[in-house]
């Protein structure tokens, strides 16, 4: 039987507003009337014991900017009295890269401030730290693996500037019999173990360890949707494949869904896709296959061709080794120690060299942009003045161009003085909610007595697992065994196949929104009671610590006709990739159609390029 503790007033309460179903609140919401500690629980230590994921503080002035909140109740605005070349919207990935880009471009002669309102930059490219048996640990917020460039190619060129090398990706050895993979995705080898629970008949759980090698024999799973699992597996899709981006077949897969893809390609009934593959399938956008563009299962492997020979790679901390190098490159200063892959990723930041005023470049962090407007007619106006709002007051500051790598979802409200056909445009991103909960473990002897390290399940929360292996320049333990401590990396998706994609969405965001840590936290002890206790875990003993990163709009969920366009009409991004809006250009991962660091850079690349034309 599952662990269980007491249950609260509160915990009660949070069940009431959860019955409610998507209903949108935009006065005193559930989130508003949860304490900061609430809503942010355990936030681990290091230099992102601020920042895990939206927090507290962000969310809530997100929320004034989406009512409007300045504007009802007008405060005073101090103007700093600075005048940028460049002002950059968004301290994630892509507004870096667009900073070191402008950087280099304007031989550091231009000043250039980027604007970020976590209390970290990174954006969704952030990592977890714990301290478990003596050790530091860490793991991912979100934006996780590291694909090799092919050589030559632009990225190959970048990473080698800000000095990444993909020979220093070496892992733990493996000190167990048991293989052990280096990303945190489980895959389906013999290490491999599905848990069935109530809902397939089974209340105190079935596990079935290497699933495919035994033809699911075993699986209490209905005899026709095992056949369709088990073709999949076995046997190759049908129909052609995409060769390039914008080719024939990448615009026919634009043209339907995910879900009808797979259903066309293996054979599959709807149910099972629904059942057995989601929300798996489409992961990487937040939401069901039924909702999805085909096409964004194959655009990264096609805007970024990679050397699959290799294999994925993963830094410590996921992507925030890559916002991390850009930093170095950038403020050489910011980040303590050598400017090597051990020392960027193992030192701490100096918080105080981001916003130097005899630097060319600066970070301003903890500063949410409120209003950008420029001064006049857009097409001729000399400036543009942003607003933003830190640490309770209001301020300006003044730019000759500006780069919005920042949320699409914020820009219809911030960029006041914005066209309605780009509004329109802007209007056909969805964006999903997302959870990345990290659970650190004293030990993973409750799989290894399974013969397993990765492992899925159908029902509860989360819906995989996997022990991972961590580059040796993060400086932990050489070796992993199975009584080394080890942090699981739990993807929280809220999809709910066959309803539209904004339902899905409002359904899965206001269940975020409106459910405190502590019951998050009973529910990830309870999924690992209910699924390892017999296999000897005890919570209170194994579990070292749980650290929740709640994305609100974690993932562009592109919407059939978003890579190409519909009924002839152009795709939504193609406005904003080709068209700056005076004195503003746009960069994001969203503009590409898929959530991948890649894109960030190289759109940061392509909008500096834009405003570099301007000056």
């Amino acid at each position: 039987m599952p662990e269980s503790q007491k249950i609260t007033r509160r915990d009660f309460l949070n069940g009431t507003l959860l019955a409610s179903g998507a209903a949108l609140v935009t006065a005193a919401c559930p989130f508003q009337l949860m304490a900061a500690e609430d809503w942010n629980g355990y936030p681990g230590i290091g230099d992102y014991a601020a920042a895990n994921g939206n927090t507290h503080q962000v969310m809530a002035d997100g929320h004034m900017i989406r009512d409007h909140a300045f504007d009802k109740a007008q405060p005073p605005i101090t103007d700093t009295g600075e005048t940028h070349d460049c002002v950059i919207i968004g301290g994630g990935i892509s507004g870096l890269s667009a900073a070191l880009f402008y950087q280099r471009a304007t031989d550091s002669k231009k000043s250039c401030l980027v604007l970020e309102n976590h209390p970290i930059f990174g954006g969704e490219a952030k990592r977890n730290e714990f301290h478990v048996n003596g050790q530091r640990l860490m793991a991912s917020q979100g934006s996780a693996m590291w694909f090799p460039p092919m050589p030559g190619s632009f990225l190959q060129h970048f990473y080698d500037s800000v000095g990444i090398d993909p020979r220093q990706f070496q892992y733990q050895q493996n000190a167990s019999r048991i293989p052990t993979g280096v990303t945190p995705y489980a895959g389906d080898g013999s290490n491999f173990g599905f848990f069935f629970g109530a809902s397939f008949g089974h209340p105190e759980g079935l596990w079935l360890t290497d699933p495919w090698g035994k033809k699911l024999e075993g699986a209490p799973i209905p005899a026709p949707a095992k056949q369709e699992l088990l073709a999949m597996q076995t046997t190759s899709a049908h129909g052609p494949m995409p060769k390039r981006h914008g080719d024939t077949v990448s615009r026919h897969l634009d043209s339907i869904t995910l879900e009808d893809d797979l259903i066309a390609r293996h054979n599959l009934s709807r149910d099972t896709v629904r059942r057995y593959l989601s929300p798996v399938a489409g992961g990487g956008s937040g939401i069901g296959a039924d909702a999805l563009s085909a096409y964004s299962d194959y655009a990264p492997d096609l805007l970024f061709p990679w050397q699959k020979d290799q294999g994925p790679q993963m830094f410590p901390g996921g992507n925030t080794g890559v916002a991390r190098h850009i930093v170095k490159a950038l403020l050489p200063n910011a980040i303590n120690g050598p400017a090597s892959m051990p020392g960027i990723c193992q030192s701490s930041v100096n918080f105080a060299a981001l916003d130097q005023l005899q630097q060319a470049t600066r970070i301003r962090l903890r500063s949410t942009v409120i209003s950008i407007q420029h001064e006049g007619d857009p097409a001729n106006a000399p400036y543009v003045n942003i607003v933003y709002f830190r640490l309770g007051k209001l301020y300006r500051v003044r730019a000759k161009s500006v780069i919005l790598a920042n949320g699409n979802w914020t820009i219809n409200s911030i960029v006041r003085d914005l066209p309605s056909d780009y509004r329109h445009a802007y209007a056909q991103f969805f964006r999903a909610p997302c959870i990345m909960a990290n659970v650190a473990v004293r030990n993973w002897r409750f799989l290894a007595n399974m013969g397993i390290s990765q492992a899925q399940w159908f029902d509860g929360i989360g819906n995989y697992l996997a022990v991972r292996r961590v580059a040796a320049f993060g400086g932990g333990a050489p070796a992993l065994s199975p009584d080394s401590p080890t942090v699981f990396t739990l993807k929280i998706l809220f999809a709910n196949p066959g309803r539209p994609p904004i339902e899905q969405i409002n359904t899965g965001r206001y269940q975020l929104m409106t459910t405190p840590y502590s019951v998050y936290e009973q529910r990830i002890r309870d999924q690992f009671s209910t699924m390892f206790g017999k296999q000897g875990f005890d919570a209170r003993r194994d579990l070292a610590g749980i650290i929740l990163n709640r994305w609100g709009h974690a993932y562009l969920a592109p919407q059939p006709g978003f890579f190409f366009g519909k009924d002839g009409k152009p795709s939504p991004a193609e406005l904003m990739r080709h068209h700056p809006f005076g004195r503003m250009a746009f960069a994001n991962s969203d503009l590409s159609g898929i959530m991948d660091h890649r894109a960030s850079i190289t759109e940061a690349h392509r909008a500096v390029q834009q405003v570099i034309a301007q000056i």
